[in-house]
């Protein structure tokens, strides 16, 4: 049988909009809402993502820090939070829906309402440290609903596997001194944001598979296959949370690996495995990067086929 998959997003999710010319556009969503449609995915159950409390927020970042992000938000325009990270008057609350929907999507998944969940949610969230936004990102959508899988539902492990392009410096920093939270990430390096060394170990629970500019599938497919999926098979997740990032394909602009389509079709299906293994099959995604609009569409769609078929 196939699995039951929920799509979470909201509009509020596009109307996020970092300024004219900003590679994080909100034409990315409306990309992937396009290649997501009812017609392409009728057994697509598809949920709003309601905004995350800031108790759930608070489990990563600092009140301080969360009060700072809010108070940024300007009522018209563009404010810089950063060289590359700008909000705009809708930005507050589409990010407290991103890191919202992770969240329910996290509840759906656990309570048993569906197999597994993709979140098309903007601002994505793998650059956000604890106390600072970088990177085009304001919270961790995903370290946030890691934290409230366990938070909530008791759960003692949770690992993220990060396939974006770049490295999720902020997933890293919320977990490396903690042993029951495991990180894995592919990524391109030397690049953005010039951490994920494979000597960036954390206590044994982060595994970094850094690639050379240029690399393409067999390069990547050989990181998961000998390092990411045995790592990961070992420290048996309870919950398996993905960030899925589109930007290592081959055509995306802001970086040079040579990944095609059915690469994120192949990982996504590899991951699916381990987590049929090791934790009910419990998988719950999240739209990180991916800049290149026809790319990303073909790839978030490869990647929510896979979710599906499991």
């Amino acid at each position: 049988r196939g699995m039951t998959t929920l799509l979470y997003t909201h509009p509020m999710c596009a109307a996020h909009d970092p300024g004219p010319s900003h590679p994080e556009r909100p034409d990315r969503l409306k990309a992937i809402e396009a290649a997501l449609g009812e017609a392409a995915f009728p057994g697509l159950v598809r949920r709003q993502a309601p905004q995350a409390e800031s108790a759930q927020i608070a489990r990563v970042h600092p009140a301080e820090y969360i009060e700072a992000i809010v108070d940024s938000i300007p009522r018209t325009g563009q404010v810089n939070l950063d060289m590359d990270t700008a909000v705009s008057a809708a930005s507050g609350e589409a990010a407290l829906r991103a890191a919202g929907g992770v969240c329910a999507a996290v509840d759906a998944v656990l309570s048993g309402e569906a197999d597994n969940a993709f979140c098309a949610v903007r601002p994505p969230g793998h650059h956000a440290e604890r106390s600072r936004a970088m990177g085009f990102c304001l919270f961790n959508n995903v370290a946030i609903g890691a934290a409230h899988g366990r938070a909530v539902h008791g759960l003692k492990r949770v690992a993220v596997v990060d396939f974006d392009v770049h490295h999720g410096n902020g997933t890293q920093d919320a977990f490396e001194a903690d042993a029951d939270m495991f990180y894995a990430s592919s990524h391109q390096y030397p690049c953005y944001p010039g951490t994920g060394s494979a000597a960036e170990r954390g206590l044994g629970n982060i595994v970094n598979a850094p690639l050379a500019p240029g690399s393409g599938s067999p390069e990547f497919r050989r990181a998961y296959s000998e390092n990411i999926l045995p790592a990961l098979r070992d420290f048996a997740p309870e919950l398996l949370i993905v960030s899925a990032g589109f930007d290592a394909h081959g055509r995306d602009p802001l970086a040079q690996l040579n990944l095609a389509t059915e690469d994120f079709a192949w990982v996504t299906e590899e991951l699916m495995k381990v987590a049929g293994e090791c934790c009910s099959h419990r998988l719950v995604s999240a739209l990180e990067g991916g800049y290149d609009l026809d790319a990303l569409a073909e790839s978030a769609a490869a990647h929510v086929t896979a979710l599906m078929e499991g």
